[in-house]
C-alpha cells in the first residue's frame, strides 16, 4: 500500500476527460493507501513522473465550479499533508486577439501580470514539448488516439464577435453559422518554425459559469490582458496554492463544441509532465507544505482584518462631538471621494504610533480601490513574501504612491495628543511626516487634524501650518455638546435609572454639572460616575454640593509622572509604598488580584492590552499596562 507521507504534488482536474489525461502521462501508477482522512471523499489516481510522486484527484460528476474545486482540494490536503506543489490542469476557453495569437490545442499557463498574481508560478519549460509528448502517449495507448487525437485543423475556426450560433440548435458551427470568409476572423497558417501548439503564459480568469460571449471575452482580452477563462481556479487559490494550466478548447464564444476537447486535455498533461521532469525532486522538498502555507495565510489574513476592524472603530470611537460632525460632514459632502481616517487612542497601544496610523490609512485607500492591491503585493513581494515587516519609510512611500492614483484624498487624523513613539521623542516622526506631506507635490491631499494644545504638538505645527489653518476651539462653544451628554446619561444610563419618575432631580444634576463643567468634557463624565452610585437623595445633596471645582481636584493625588505606562505588577506594589510606614514596602501587603486595580478610581485608571502590531521584534512581552490616568487628563498628571 501506498504511504500517504510520500506524495508531494496534487493534481487536480475538474472532468474525466481531464482525468484520463493526466494519468496518461504517469510513468508508473501506484497502489491506493490503506487509509485516508475520513473527510477525503475523492476519487485518487496515485503514480509517479519522473522523480515525483504525484496524486491526482478530479471533480465529483458534475460537479464543475469554484465550490467543488474548493472542496476537492481540502479533502486532498486532508490526506496528502506533505503535497507542496498544487496543479489544476484541464481545458479551457481562449481568449485570442492581435496580440495573442491563440488557437485551439495551444496551452495557457497562469503566470503574474500587471500586477494581478497568476496562482502559482514554476519554471517555465520548452515550448516543444507537448507535440512530443502526445505522441509518445498515444504510441503506448493507441485506444486513445479516436478521443484524444488532434482534430483536423480546419475545425479551428474564429468567428468575428458578433456571429451567435443560435441557442437553440446544436448542429455543427459549420453547417450552421457556415464558413463564410465574412463571419470568420482569417489567420494565416503556423510555420514550422513556429511552436504549434503554442505555450502562453500570463492571467486566466476564473467563474463559476463558462464564459459564452465574445464580447465580454474581447473587453477583458484588452482591458485585463486575459488569455484564457475558466471555472474552477479561482475556487482553489485561497485553499490550494497552484499552478492553473488550460489547453484551449474553444473561443469563449457561442460556438462551443467538445471536438477539441480531448485534444486539449492531452496537450496541457503533457506540459506538466515536461515540466515535473524538469524540476528537481530537492527543489520541492523545499517548498512549504501547501497546508503550512495556508496556515500562515490565514495568520495573515487575521491580522488584515483586525486592522481593517481597527479603520472601522476609528470611526466609531471618536471622541469628541465636533470629529465626529466633521466625519458626518465629509461622508455627506465627499462621498465619492477617498476619505481616510484614524484616531489616536492612549486606551489601545495598537493605536498610538505613527506606524499603526499609516498601516490603518493604507489599508482604508486599498478598501476603496482595488488596483491599489499592486502596490501592497510589491511591497509583499520586496519583504521576502511576507517573512520580514516593512519599514516605516517603506510603508510611508507605498502610502504615497497609493494617494497618486487618486484625484483627491481626505484624510481625518483625530487626537493626534495621544499618540505615542517610545523611540521618538514629542512624536517626531509623525510631525515630520505631516510637514512632509503638506509640502510636498501631494496636492491632491486635504488634511485635517484635531489635538489638544499640547506644546510639542503646537510649536511644530505652527513652524509649518498657516496661521489661518489652526482653529483653536474655545469651551464655551463645546457647551451644547457636554449637556447633551449629560442629558442622555442621566436620562438614559442605568446608574440613573432610580430617578426616572423625579423630573426635578434629573433636571437638578444637570443645571449642577453644566454650572461646573467649563467646557472639560471628561470632568463631567467623571462626577456622572460618582453620582450614579448613589442610593438616596440625601447621598445625591451630598455629592452634587461638594462637586470638585476642577480636574486638578478630581485627580487623585497619588498620580505621579511614569516616562511609559506601568505594568499591572509595578502599579500593584507602588500602591503599598508606605512611606512613613515600617517596613516602606511589605510583599504580604500586595492585591490577591492585581488586575482588580482598575476598581481604584475606575474612571481614572484604565488596563490597555500591550500588543504588537503584526509582530514586533525584539518584544516578547504581553503584559497589561496601567496608563495611570485617562488621557483626557494628561495635563493634570504629576
Amino acid at each position: 500500500m501506498s504511504d500517504p507521507e510520500n506524495y508531494t504534488v496534487g493534481w487536480i482536474c475538474a472532468i474525466r476527460t481531464e482525468y484520463v489525461a493526466a494519468q496518461a502521462f504517469l510513468d508508473e501508477k501506484h497502489e491506493r493507501p490503506e487509509n485516508v482522512s475520513p473527510r477525503d471523499n475523492n476519487d485518487h489516481t496515485l503514480g509517479r513522473i519522473g522523480k515525483h510522486n504525484v496524486v491526482i484527484a478530479v471533480l465529483p460528476y458534475g460537479g464543475y465550479g469554484i465550490s467543488s474545486a474548493t472542496g476537492v482540494a481540502k479533502d486532498m490536503l486532508n490526506s496528502f499533508p506533505n503535497v507542496r506543489i498544487g496543479l489544476m490542469v484541464g481545458i479551457g476557453g481562449g481568449a485570442p486577439n492581435r496580440k495573442h495569437d491563440i488557437r485551439l490545442g495551444d496551452i495557457v499557463v497562469s503566470a503574474p501580470s500587471d500586477g494581478k498574481g497568476g496562482v502559482f508560478q514554476i519554471l517555465k519549460p520548452a515550448a516543444d514539448s507537448p507535440a512530443n509528448g502526445d505522441k509518445w502517449t498515444y504510441g503506448r495507448k493507441p485506444r486513445l488516439r479516436q478521443k484524444y487525437k488532434r482534430p483536423d485543423p480546419r475545425s479551428d475556426r474564429l468567428y468575428q464577435s458578433e456571429v451567435i450560433h443560435p441557442p437553440t440548435d446544436e448542429a455543427n458551427c459549420a453547417a450552421v453559422c457556415g464558413d463564410s470568409l465574412s463571419n470568420l476572423i482569417l489567420r494565416p497558417k503556423r510555420t514550422e518554425n513556429e511552436d504549434n501548439p503554442a505555450i502562453h503564459y500570463g492571467l486566466i480568469a476564473s467563474a463559476n459559469q463558462l464564459m459564452k460571449n465574445a464580447l465580454v471575452r474581447d473587453t477583458l482580452a484588452a482591458e485585463r490582458d486575459v488569455l484564457c477563462f475558466e471555472m474552477e481556479a479561482a475556487g482553489l487559490i485561497n485553499h490550494f496554492p497552484c499552478l492553473v494550466i488550460r489547453g484551449i478548447c474553444d473561443y469563449s464564444d457561442t460556438h462551443k463544441n467538445k471536438e477539441w476537447q480531448g485534444y486539449a486535455a492531452m496537450t496541457a498533461a503533457a506540459y506538466t509532465k515536461d515540466l515535473l521532469y524538469r524540476i528537481a525532486p530537492n527543489r520541492v522538498e523545499a517548498e512549504r507544505k501547501i497546508n503550512d502555507i495556508l496556515s500562515s495565510v490565514e495568520k495573515d489574513v487575521k491580522e488584515i482584518r483586525d486592522d481593517v476592524h481597527e479603520a472601522r472603530n476609528t470611526i466609531k470611537d471618536l471622541g469628541f462631538k465636533q470629529s465626529s460632525a466633521i466625519i458626518a460632514d465629509l461622508d455627506n459632502t465627499l462621498s465619492s471621494q477617498p476619505r481616510l481616517y484614524f484616531y489616536f487612542d492612549f486606551n489601545d497601544t495598537s493605536k498610538q504610533t505613527f506606524e499603526s496610523m499609516i498601516r490603518s490609512l493604507i489599508i482604508q485607500l486599498s478598501c476603496k480601490n482595488e488596483d491599489m492591491w499592486k502596490e501592497i503585493h510589491s511591497l509583499f513581494s520586496s519583504c521576502e513574501d511576507g517573512r520580514r515587516q516593512p519599514t516605516r519609510d517603506s510603508l510611508c512611500k507605498v502610502l504615497l504612491q497609493m494617494i497618486d492614483q487618486v484625484k483627491e484624498v481626505w484624510i481625518v487624523l483625530d487626537a493626534l495628543d495621544e499618540s505615542k513613539e517610545e523611540k521618538a521623542p514629542l512624536r517626531e516622526n509623525l510631525l515630520s511626516w505631516m510637514k512632509d506631506l503638506l509640502n510636498s507635490e501631494q496636492r491632491n491631499v486635504h488634511l485635517l487634524v484635531t489635538s489638544r494644545p499640547e506644546q510639542d504638538i503646537t510649536s511644530r505645527v505652527s513652524k509649518f501650518a498657516d496661521k489661518n489653518d489652526i482653529v483653536p476651539i474655545q469651551s464655551n462653544l463645546i457647551t451644547a455638546d457636554i449637556q447633551a451628554y449629560v442629558h442622555t446619561r442621566v436620562g438614559e444610563d442605568k446608574g440613573f435609572k432610580r430617578w426616572r419618575a423625579r423630573t426635578d432631580v434629573q433636571e437638578e444634576i444637570e443645571i449642577r454639572l453644566m454650572e461646573k463643567a467649563g467646557g472639560m468634557f471628561r470632568w463631567a463624565a467623571c462626577q456622572l460616575d460618582t453620582l450614579a452610585d448613589c442610593l438616596d437623595y440625601n447621598e445625591l445633596r451630598d455629592a452634587l454640593t461638594s462637586l470638585p471645582e476642577t480636574l486638578y481636584e478630581t485627580i487623585p493625588q497619588f498620580l505621579a509622572f511614569s516616562g511609559r505606562p506601568l505594568r499591572i505588577a509595578e502599579a500593584v506594589d507602588a500602591i503599598v509604598v508606605k512611606p512613613t510606614g515600617v517596613p516602606y514596602f511589605d510583599t504580604k501587603s500586595r492585591m490577591p488580584d492585581p488586575q482588580e486595580i482598575s476598581r481604584y478610581c475606575s474612571s481614572l485608571v484604565v488596563l490597555v492590552s500591550k500588543k504588537g502590531h503584526w509582530h514586533d521584534e525584539g518584544d516578547d512581552e504581553d503584559d497589561d499596562e496601567d496608563d495611570g490616568s485617562n488621557k483626557d487628563d494628561k495635563d493634570m498628571e504629576l
